[in-house]
């Protein structure tokens, strides 16, 4: 039953709704105190970061995955501007751009003796 709960609660974290409003919500539509809807939302946040452990060596090559499908749907719509921000975002993820310019100047070190 109180795992049924937070698994519910974890799921309606998804919507993108600030926590606060989050456990707020969960607290009236499961018809339980608020200091109780709040110890789910911290067990939530224990799965959250049990997630990331997990999934913390393919999260890069997943949104990587996830740029190159957007780019793609971007350019099918006709949306260039868009598909150039994430182009932009590809790029610079790889390392490409200004600050990969920056740390490649060479630098020159004068000394002049007597």
């Amino acid at each position: 039953m109180i795992e049924a709960r937070q698994k519910r609660l974890y799921k309606a974290q998804l919507s993108g709704l600030p926590c606060r409003q989050l456990v707020l919500e969960h607290a009236e539509r499961e018809s339980i105190a608020e200091t109780t809807a709040w110890r789910d939302w911290r067990a939530v946040c224990a799965m959250n970061q049990q997630d990331f452990e997990l999934e913390r060596e393919t999260i890069l090559a997943r949104l990587m995955s996830m740029r190159f499908r957007a780019v793609n749907q971007a350019l099918r719509k006709n949306q260039l501007t868009s598909a150039a921000q994430l182009m932009d975002a590809i790029g610079r993820a790889a390392g490409e751009g200004q600050q990969a310019l920056e740390i490649n100047v060479p630098n020159l070190n004068i000394k002049i003796e007597d």
